[in-house]
């Protein structure tokens, strides 16, 4: 499940991730990459990883086609989370982007947030 959070920077998506993620919630993140990129500005992630258990097959095929078309498009990316894997996720992530990517743990949550504002 995605649970979007507002915030002041137009050029970022951010959201709380739980469950598991299906076809349905990456098309509403490609949805919101594209209102991004439209503007002509790069994409900048915040993802919040609480209780969250990946991807179903579906959901993890949209995912790698949304990333394939946008690559180039991505700026900064905050992921924070609890598990190992979660911190795995994320290290080969920065492996196959220019992004800049950076992994927190759940409770340095807020240093994570000023870390992506900027």
């Amino acid at each position: 499940m995605i649970q979007f959070i507002d915030t002041q920077k137009e050029n970022l998506i951010a959201a709380m991730l739980s469950d598991k993620l299906d076809e349905e919630n990456l098309k509403t993140v490609h949805e919101r990459i594209h209102q991004i990129i439209d503007k002509g500005h790069k994409v900048d992630f915040y993802f919040e990883m609480e209780n969250f258990e990946g991807y179903t097959l579906k959901g993890f095929w949209e995912d790698i086609k949304t990333d394939a078309a946008h690559i180039n498009d991505y700026g900064k990316m905050a992921f924070v989370g609890e598990k190992k894997w979660q911190e795995w996720a994320a290290k080969a992530t920065d492996f196959f982007t220019s992004s800049e990517v950076k992994y927190f743990d759940l409770k340095d949550k807020e240093q994570a947030k000023i870390w992506i504002s900027k």
